[in-house]
């Protein structure tokens, strides 16, 4: 669906004439609703198309995504569409590389790759040609757009920072218990904050309830996760979509120290979700729906209950204390085949590999002997 929403096929194919696609891309959405820069780019690059005689077989339009990467369908489609053989159109226009991409090294992979199909990419407003020259200066000007590219993410994100750390919220869904209220308009934008959710403030107070105190109705005692959940579901307590409970979503309520009043914002980065430093972390003042003594009270509980807190001692040499370099997990010990596995020879692997067949950690195994005779080794 959103390949067809963004191609379109502008008329057919004559004779003679060079055969051209034209990628048009604005970064944000609020871009692409003012229907401003994308109309532009379709004119400019049809006037320049007009004058070389060019003819327009196709148009790929991106509305509202980054070019820092090639998550976006409109240039996945077109990049498909040119690496068939034979390629329906010859000719990429863009009107400035920056529309194509903002990452140098992957501008030119995508450049090289085109190539090798006879498939050239023109910018109406960076006109270079094929000589080494003209690459160089292509390779200059990539560099540039992506160092652009940087210094305003890095501008944004203080500006967002500071904003957090006046109380304001950035953007994005709220956290369940919370809702979104105008706090005022003190220059162009209008400012928003956090307020309590008068309805479902109850049921996040009901979870912590239940960690510390269990159900009353039984035998009283600290719930975990597990038996959280099912609780909810079991008494048709729904989520503010209307849906079930899922352990995600209970455990994230838990461990989330924005309802003691501190909402944390740029705790990961954006591309690859790794956590960030608690230096670079912004903290935003927001209404408490809990005391901090019983979220203290509850992460130790979480603690607790923690099957890598409880697995310290087992048959195997490093047991509980050996984790993956790549993915952080925990290691189990695992017969890499049934055949290894009567000869008594295993296999150190992460536990979620070990449990799933499907695994995309590089992690390789390492037996059971090379990680004793290792060890032996250092003691010596």
């Amino acid at each position: 669906m959103a390949r067809r929403t963004a191609e379109r096929n502008i008329g057919a194919v004559t004779g003679g004439a060079e055969r051209a696609a034209l990628y048009l891309r604005v970064s944000t959405a609020r871009q692409a609703d003012s229907d401003l820069s994308i109309p532009d780019q379709r004119r400019q690059i049809e006037n320049y198309c007009q004058a070389k005689g060019w003819e327009r077989v196709a148009e790929f339009v991106e509305p509202g995504n980054t070019a820092t990467d090639d998550r976006r369908p409109a240039f996945q489609a077109m990049i498909d569409a040119a690496l068939t053989k034979p390629a329906p159109f010859r000719v990429i226009v863009v009107h400035s590389f920056s529309r194509f991409f903002r990452d140098q090294f992957q501008f030119e992979f995508y450049v090289r790759k085109l190539a090798k199909n006879g498939v050239r990419l023109i910018s109406i407003t960076q006109d270079l040609g094929d000589d080494p020259m003209s690459v160089m200066m292509r390779q200059i000007m990539t560099l540039f757009d992506e160092y652009q590219s940087k210094e305003n993410a890095k501008h944004t994100l203080r500006a967002m920072k500071e904003n957090a750390r006046q109380g304001y919220w950035n953007g994005s869904r709220p956290p369940i218990g919370y809702c979104i209220v105008i706090a005022g308009q003190p220059g162009s934008k209008v400012k928003k904050k956090l307020e309590i959710d008068p309805i479902h403030s109850d049921t996040v107070r009901l979870i912590y309830r239940l960690a510390l105190t269990g159900d009353p109705q039984c035998n009283g005692s600290p719930m975990g996760i597990k038996s959280i959940t099912a609780y909810l579901n079991g008494r048709n307590i729904r989520t503010r979509d209307g849906g079930r409970w899922g352990i995600a979503s209970v455990h994230q309520i838990l461990t989330r120290t924005t309802y003691i009043g501190e909402h944390r914002f740029n705790t990961r980065d954006h591309k690859t979700r790794a956590p960030k430093p608690e230096a670079e972390h912004a903290i935003a003042q927001v209404p408490a729906i809990i005391t901090e003594s019983e979220f203290r009270a509850v992460q130790a509980n979480l603690k607790a209950r923690s099957p890598q807190s409880r697995e310290v001692s087992g048959p195997t040499l490093l047991t509980g204390i050996c984790f993956c370099a790549n993915c952080g997990g925990r290691t189990l010990a695992a017969a890499s085949s049934v055949g290894a596995a009567a000869n008594g020879v295993r296999s150190f692997v992460p536990k979620w590999r070990a449990i799933s067949a499907a695994s995309t950690s590089p992690t390789p195994r390492v037996t059971a002997n090379r990680r004793r005779n290792h060890a032996g080794a250092k003691s010596a």
